[in-house]
């Protein structure tokens, strides 16, 4: 059975993809044909692909709307992985209420919807009390961060002081005005010295982990362009990390995605939090994991050879 996939990708993220070149190798040697292919070139036939799996969409956010229609139309042609309703509910960060309420620990959060009092909410959540982060248990802190809930990797997210608070309302305001959801959260200190845990699972099951350097740095500003910079590293989680990881997993409302990155930071009790769920195009860092791009490409093949449920 000769197999052609589409790994699905963005023009100005391609150069930038460090999971493309060991993905594609290990699909080679799989003897599967892996294109790369963005996702809103008009001239490709999607139905001409044995499966689209998303990689690198990571222009999306600005035209959110144009690609969830992507994911709808594709999937009709073919097999898309991970498939739009996962897509859909993936790349809205209020799917960690959906965690909460299954009870995974996360970060703390406050969600502010367009047309709602900016100062009142922002007032709300920096006096603090029980009901400041109604997702999460919310803690005491100095600092908080200030982010969209449809964003990819820290594009428009900035870490602001409690003196700050004017120009974290301004960030608010402009946010909620171009009619966008925004999260308010306690900035986890622990982070700058311990970094994030991101656990990758694939084919639905755990595969490696690894560090990534804190990227919010103190008055650096808003984080431009489709994301920025990282230091990453291989780690090896530990047991309190890897088991709030599966229960996020478990928590994931759909059947098992073709691959999953679970971001965890400490919390001010030292106990791991999830930051965010990925299953939509999330870094894997195969590189970092020897094995593990081939372990993809063996998962991809006996999921495409598998008889379709009706």
């Amino acid at each position: 059975m000769n197999l052609r996939i589409a790994l699905v990708t963005a023009r100005e993220a391609l150069p930038l993809d460090e999971d493309m070149p060991p993905l594609r190798a290990a699909m080679a040697e799989g003897g599967v044909n892996a294109e790369a292919r963005c996702w809103d070139d008009p001239g490709v036939d999607w139905s001409g692909y044995d499966a689209a799996l998303l990689r690198s969409t990571w222009d999306y956010v600005d035209r959110i709307d144009e690609f969830l229609a992507w994911c709808e139309r594709c999937s009709r042609q073919t097999q898309l992985l991970n498939p739009p309703g996962v897509v859909r509910w993936n790349t809205d960060k209020h799917y960690l209420v959906h965690l909460a309420r299954a009870g995974v620990p996360v970060v703390p959060t406050r969600f502010v919807e367009p047309g709602a009092e900016a100062r009142a909410e922002l007032s709300a959540f920096v006096a603090g009390g029980p009901s400041s982060c109604p997702v999460g248990a919310t803690p005491a802190f100095d600092e908080f961060v200030v982010k969209p809930a449809v964003g990819a990797g820290s594009r428009d997210a900035a870490r602001y002081a409690r003196g700050e608070a004017g120009a974290a309302l301004e960030h608010v305001e402009r946010l909620i005005d171009a009619g966008r959801s925004v999260m308010l959260q306690p900035y986890l200190a622990r982070v700058d010295a311990q970094g994030e845990t991101a656990v990758l699972y694939l084919g639905g099951e755990f595969s490696h982990a690894i560090r990534k350097g804190p990227l919010l740095r103190r008055g650096a500003g808003l984080v431009e362009g489709l994301f920025a910079p990282e230091d990453i590293r291989a780690r090896e989680p530990e047991p309190a990390e890897l088991a709030v990881a599966a229960a996020a997993y478990a928590a994931i409302p759909f059947e098992a995605p073709a691959y999953a990155r679970i971001d965890l930071i400490r919390d001010d009790t030292n106990a791991p939090v999830v930051l965010e769920l990925e299953l939509t195009e999330p870094s894997l860092f195969l590189a970092h994991a020897p094995g593990a791009a081939d372990k993809l490409a063996q998962h991809l093949v006996q999921r495409l050879q598998a008889p379709r449920s009706a």
